[in-house]
């Protein structure tokens, strides 16, 4: 029987082939050449920002289940900073384009991650909502110090132009705010996982796979800009 300690790294090594192929998605490397699709980047954008709402509402949930009050205030606060900080972004992005999300749908990759979110949140177990929750946050914090290198490689006669909303979401999720924020989330994560039984983690894993997927598939849902069909009802 092995004696080392859970870890929630675990979960991230199983899911290395969809961690490897979200790296190279055609919507992020083209995010730092400065070639994406505006029009698709403002679609990801609207969708992202119903996106965290959701998100948000699932990390209070979560803190409501949560066994300890240090554990509960934190939860709280990732809710809360999705909010402020995360779409404080996106509404900056608003503002220069003149444009909200108010009114918008959530397009079908985005209703499919959010409602499998909520529905592991709410009538799974506090440590299967965490591990649902995980990689929205550790997927992002990849990606963004991926992109960082990327872009650091675009210099002198590799130089390209970006779109300062580039610049500015790698930088974000790039960033070392981010990443203090995601280990804290981390750290959650495998203080619970400690006390877990066999079954429990499996579940868990089952959860971080399907979200690290439906993080793929958000980006795909961006880059074709997918719509619902246009059926008469």
């Amino acid at each position: 029987m092995s004696n080392e300690t859970p870890s929630v790294q675990s979960f991230w090594d199983d899911a290395k082939s969809i961690i490897e192929a979200t790296e190279k998605h055609p919507f992020l490397v083209d995010m730092v050449k400065g070639t994406l699709d505006m029009d698709a980047f403002r679609y990801y954008v609207v969708q992202d920002a119903l996106y965290l709402h959701d998100f948000a509402d699932c990390l209070r949930r979560l803190g409501a289940k949560a066994d300890d009050p240090e554990s509960m205030e934190r939860l709280k606060d990732f809710a809360k900073g999705a909010e402020e900080a995360e779409l404080s972004l996106h509404n900056s992005f608003f503002q220069e384009w003149n444009i909200g999300a108010e009114g918008v749908d959530q397009m079908p990759h985005t209703l499919l991650y959010t409602s499998y979110m909520k529905r592991i949140v709410t009538t799974c177990s506090y440590a299967e909502g965490l591990a649902c929750l995980l990689p929205c946050f550790w997927v992002y914090m990849h990606v963004g110090k991926v992109m960082l290198e990327l872009r650091k490689g675009l210099v002198g006669d590799n130089a390209v132009e970006r779109p300062p909303q580039f610049d500015a979401w790698i930088d974000m999720y790039g960033g070392e705010d981010f990443e203090k924020e995601v280990k804290e989330y981390i750290d959650i994560c495998n203080r619970v996982l400690r006390d877990t039984s066999s079954e429990t983690r499996r579940e868990m894993q089952t959860h971080f796979d399907m979200c690290c997927k439906l993080e793929y598939m958000f980006w795909t849902q961006a880059a074709e800009k997918m719509q619902w069909p246009d059926i008469a009802v």
